[in-house]
Order: C-alpha cells, then sequence, then structure tokens
C-alpha cells in the first residue's frame, strides 16, 4: 500500500474519531470514509479551524508558529504602522511586538516615549515598561515602576503585573518582601507560574517543606483539571516533577 493511501487513511481515521468524541454529526464520518483528503480539508476548514480561534493554546500556537516562520513579521507590521502613523495605540503595539521579540531596549524606549500628557500614568503604558525594564535586567527599576503604577491606579488589577512585582521585588533582593507577595499572589493567579516561582524562591531560602508542598500542590491542580490546561501549564507542571524526584 503506497505512503500516499496509508497517509490518507491515517487522516480519515483520526478525523472519524474527533467527530465521534466532540459529539459532532454523524453523517461526517461518512463523508471522511469516501472523501479521502478533500473529505478530511473539508472538515478542518469547516469544524476544526472555526473552534481553534476560540481557543487560547490553538491561538498561542498559532502565533508560536508563524513567530517561527517569520520572527520579525509583527515587529515589522507594527513598525509601518507607527511610521505612517505616530499614535499612541501604534507605538503601544510595536512596543508589545517589541517585547515579545525579546527587542526590551526598544520597548522601553517606545514605552517611556508614551508615557507623558494623558497617558502619563496609563496603568497598561507602565507595566509594558516594567516589563521590558525586568527583560533588560534592571529589577530595581522595574519595581519603582510597578509601585508608581499602583500608586497613581490603585483600582488596576492585573495577575501578570503581580508575578511581575514579586519577581522583582525577590530579584532586589528584598525576600521577605517578595514572600509577602507570593503568598498573595498564588491564592488566585490563573496558572501554576506562581506558584512555582514561590515554591523555588522558598527552596534557596531553605524551607524545604514549604517548597515540596508548593510542588505536590501543583501536580495535584494538575491532575484536576482539564488537559488543555496541562498542555498550557506543562512548564510549571515538569518543574514540579523534576523537583520532588
Amino acid at each position: 500500500m503506497s505512503p500516499v493511501l496509508l497517509l490518507s487513511i491515517a487522516l480519515q481515521i483520526g478525523c472519524a474519531v474527533h467527530v465521534v468524541r466532540t459529539g459532532r454529526p454523524l453523517y461526517w464520518v461518512f463523508i471522511l470514509l469516501i472523501g479521502s483528503y478533500l473529505a478530511v480539508a473539508i472538515y478542518l476548514i469547516a469544524e476544526v479551524l472555526p473552534e481553534m480561534r476560540h481557543h487560547r493554546a490553538a491561538r498561542n500556537l498559532a502565533r508560536g508558529v508563524q513567530r517561527t516562520l517569520d520572527p520579525g513579521r509583527g515587529q515589522r507590521e507594527a513598525s509601518r504602522r507607527l511610521d505612517l502613523a505616530d499614535t499612541i495605540e501604534n507605538r503601544r503595539t510595536l512596543a508589545e511586538q517589541s517585547l515579545q521579540a525579546g527587542d526590551h531596549a526598544r520597548a522601553a524606549e517606545l514605552y517611556q516615549a508614551s508615557l507623558n500628557g494623558l497617558y502619563a500614568t496609563d496603568p497598561h503604558l507602565m507595566l509594558g515598561l516594567a516589563q521590558a525594564q525586568f527583560g533588560l535586567n534592571r529589577p530595581a527599576e522595574a519595581r519603582a515602576t510597578l509601585e508608581a503604577l499602583i500608586a497613581a491606579n490603585p483600582g488596576f488589577r492585573s495577575s501578570d503585573g503581580h508575578l511581575l512585582y514579586a519577581r522583582a521585588v525577590e530579584a532586589t533582593g528584598d525576600i521577605e518582601a517578595a514572600r509577602h507577595e507570593y503568598e498573595a499572589l498564588v491564592q488566585g493567579y490563573p496558572g501554576e507560574e506562581a506558584r512555582a516561582r514561590y515554591a523555588l524562591l522558598l527552596g534557596r531560602e531553605g524551607d524545604e517543606a514549604g517548597a515540596q508542598r508548593l510542588f505536590r500542590e501543583i501536580l495535584k491542580r494538575a491532575d484536576a483539571l482539564p488537559r488543555y490546561y496541562r498542555n498550557e501549564q506543562r512548564e510549571w507542571i515538569d518543574l514540579a516533577k523534576r523537583a520532588l524526584k
């Protein structure tokens, strides 16, 4: 049997299993069984791709593939838009793309330039600046920026911002304050990174029991939550497993 035919059969069976497992109309099974590659393509376009647009992990995967194939595309497009119109929104977009590309110096420059006038205390811009400063290994500046953000915007809430603040506080050597921040953060952080970083801090400070308790909690939560959550949190779950060996 030719490899082309074998691949077609494998794709047809895979899609048919997907139909049954996801509760889609069973007529798709018959279409797939008689339609070969064309039926598989139609099924993916009609049923799978629209669903993936609303799935966070799938969107992240698509963005990751795009960045791998053309890592500078987003930054180039954002830069062209800024050249055409120097607006806060275009500057913010380029700053975000620069952050994602690891160009923290460019991102810091753009965020800093945007923090003036009506936007002098914009919390999203200030958070972006702090992220860029932390990426430049300037945790004291990142901490100061975040403290200014909190003072100017007491109602602003960001789990990622809170985690960045805890990391910046830790990186400046203020361990007791960092422990306090992590302790507050892990209660409601939507993921395992905060818990894992807190466990690492406790381990470095000699609190092995506390660190192992948090690592076990990561694995317990992973077992109780859906597969997509485990896939999204794989880095921290694997870290917990290694730490508990």
